[in-house]
């Protein structure tokens, strides 16, 4: 009896964790947009920049200068996300770098910013 009780137990939190990523994943998507920067330090700040909640994955390509965001769409916006790379001092298409952030990079990751 114990047995068929574990047994039925684990099919269920089986697929009570299936179903979870599954359908959790539905209001997951993905981004890429152009963050200016210059080397693996760059790459670095900008990716750890996004390590919040809401966000399941950024990669940013240094040759590129293209980053791919995987997020949450209930937990975080486009805006927000823009928003955290800037306040890291890196200008990205919508928004500029902090520029007292920018001031405390490397001197390898002064990138040549925009004008604004």
């Amino acid at each position: 009896m114990k047995q068929l009780f574990f047994k039925k137990s684990g099919l269920l939190l089986s697929i009570f964790f299936i179903a979870n990523f599954v359908f959790g994943q539905k209001n997951d998507t993905t981004i890429t947009f152009k963050v200016w920067g210059n080397c693996d330090m760059c790459k670095r700040t900008i990716e750890t920049a996004l390590d919040v909640k809401g966000v399941k994955l950024a990669e940013w390509d240094k040759n590129t200068k293209i980053i791919s965001v995987t997020y949450n769409l209930e937990k975080i916006t486009v805006e927000k996300i823009h928003e955290l790379i800037a306040a890291s001092g890196y200008d990205t298409e919508q928004k500029r770098g902090d520029d007292k952030a920018y001031q405390r990079l490397s001197p390898c990751c002064h990138y040549e910013r925009k004008s604004q």
